[in-house]
């Protein structure tokens, strides 16, 4: 930018070779300053997305250097997410009608002690005689699209010109933006749960639900709970539940009376993205399908209706079997792969590229009703398949349901306690979790863990148990090594 705010010329260059800064899309404001940021989307419209990191801004404007003549050949270095969203539509304009001649598609980079996962692309003039192959991560390939793929003869398909189709609109959503610590241990909540009724006569309950982020789906559920006094409750109304109010006065206020969006800032005790959308279409589900927005593996698992999923998590308004084992097929796997973004080196899933995207077998699409397809041989045999792959539903430790429907969609919900702890000298170290998973016996059959394996086995020798039977050792055998007493190994 020029200092008065204006897009700066570039001089003639044979090349352009350069590693701009490295700065995410959603961090602009914080490190450049509002002011240089609004200049710089005004400098740019319709040139860059503003959702694209600064990094794109030095593409575009090194494509049209390009494209005017007053260039042959442009290399640079950008993080890994060039390939998707945003940055790829940045780059797709950068390279229009300019080949990409040489590419490295997910690098390490290490630098200054900070470890990043980047691109390195370079891309010519159409007409450059010295860039007549091609090549991707080393190899030679015939064409490289701007995702970093390749095709290498008959094989290779461009699945950047893929679109949203519209039977698939509608269905997959980002969870709920809370915007402020609203979340609240199950143990407040559930004392939160049995206060009695607040001034108005209603219970906590219609402001509460149980709650989980995408850690609690590929790790272990924490047994959050979350304040949610809905997206049209005013202050009066939201006062008068005194506990939860008190809550969001106390840590949620503080950090939003600074935001810089006015209606954010004046409604403060409302979750900054609710998700209005999301909220309607589980309306009538008992359940629904989840997936965490970035991880290492992609997989998904079933979550109860009454559950407030968190923007971590992207949500499939569906409850039927046949959707879930699609999902979990290895073609909808591969897809997401290539049409997702990707953190790091973690990918990452989204409603748009990734699910409204996908196609779905003919007659098995997420617009048809699940008694649409009851009787179709495919959904069958996904259906029958069930046992052996698909996680089993995480039973919820929940209040139960006392009657009605509160704000929309919300049940309301009675008091109940958390699960118990085992007690005794030999109870494991267990967190006491609202959400217990429970190991299908499917799984349960499958071999364990290597390490954890070991441990169970040190520990029933320890007890006195048979080394390859496993059951308890009578008094009058003795230890398998003669002369040796087996005492208790802590793992």
């Amino acid at each position: 930018m020029t200092p008065e705010g204006g897009d700066p010329g570039w001089p003639e260059a044979d090349v352009i070779i350069g590693n701009p800064p490295f700065l995410g899309g959603k961090l602009l404001i914080t490190n450049l300053g509002e002011e240089y940021v609004t200049n710089l989307f005004r400098a740019y419209e319709d040139r860059v997305p503003r959702e694209a990191d600064l990094v794109c801004y030095w593409f575009v404007k090194a494509g049209e250097h390009l494209g005017g003549g007053a260039s042959k050949r442009v290399g640079l270095v950008a993080t890994n997410s060039i390939r998707g969203g945003a940055n790829r539509r940045a780059l797709e304009r950068a390279t229009g009608g300019r080949p990409i001649f040489d590419a490295w598609s997910d690098e390490p980079w290490v630098i200054d002690g900070a470890a990043v996962r980047v691109s390195l692309v370079c891309f010519s003039q159409a007409d450059d005689e010295f860039t007549p192959e091609r090549r991707l991560d080393g190899e030679r390939v015939d064409e490289i699209y701007t995702d970093l793929t390749a095709r290498r003869g008959e094989a290779g398909v461009d699945l950047t010109k893929a679109r949203r189709l519209a039977r698939n609109a509608g269905v997959a959503f980002m969870g709920d933006t809370k915007g402020g610590p609203f979340d609240v241990p199950g143990d407040l909540a559930r004392e939160w749960l049995q206060e009695p009724t607040n001034p108005n006569g209603r219970p906590n309950s219609d402001v509460l639900a149980p709650w989980m982020n995408g850690m609690a789906v590929t790790r272990r559920p924490a047994g959050k709970w979350i304040v949610d006094f809905g997206w049209t409750m005013v202050k009066e109304e939201a006062a008068l539940y005194e506990a939860p109010f008190q809550h969001a006065q106390e840590h949620v206020y503080p950090m939003r009376k600074g935001n810089r969006d006015e209606v954010h800032r004046v409604h403060w005790w409302r979750h900054l993205r609710p998700r209005q959308n999301l909220r309607a279409a589980l309306d009538g589900l008992s359940r629904y399908i989840v997936t965490p927005r970035v991880a290492k593996h992609r997989l998904f698992d079933w979550l109860d209706v009454r559950v407030l999923p968190d923007s971590q998590l992207i949500v499939i308004a569906r409850d039927d079997d046949t959707t879930f084992g699609i999902l979990h097929s290895r073609f909808h796997e591969a897809w997401s792969l290539r049409k997702g973004t990707s953190l790091e080196d973690r990918p990452r899933y989204t409603p748009t590229t990734t699910f409204e995207t996908f196609p779905f077998p003919d007659g098995l699409s997420p617009d048809l009703a699940a008694t649409d397809y009851i009787t179709d041989p495919r959904a069958q045999a996904i259906v029958s398949a069930r046992p052996a792959t698909r996680r089993t539903p995480r039973p919820l430790a929940l209040p139960a349901r006392v009657g009605g429907v509160d704000r929309g969609t919300r049940p309301r919900l009675s008091p109940a306690p958390s699960p118990p702890r085992r007690e005794g000298p030999d109870r494991t170290k267990e967190a006491n979790l609202d959400l217990p998973v429970q190991r299908p016996a499917a799984v349960a059959r499958q071999r364990p863990h290597p390490t954890r394996h070991r441990r169970s086995c040190r520990l029933r020798l320890a007890r006195g148990h048979h080394r390859r039977s496993g059951r308890p050792r009578t008094v009058d055998e003795k230890p398998p090594i003669a002369g040796a007493g087996i005492q208790r190994i802590e793992p």
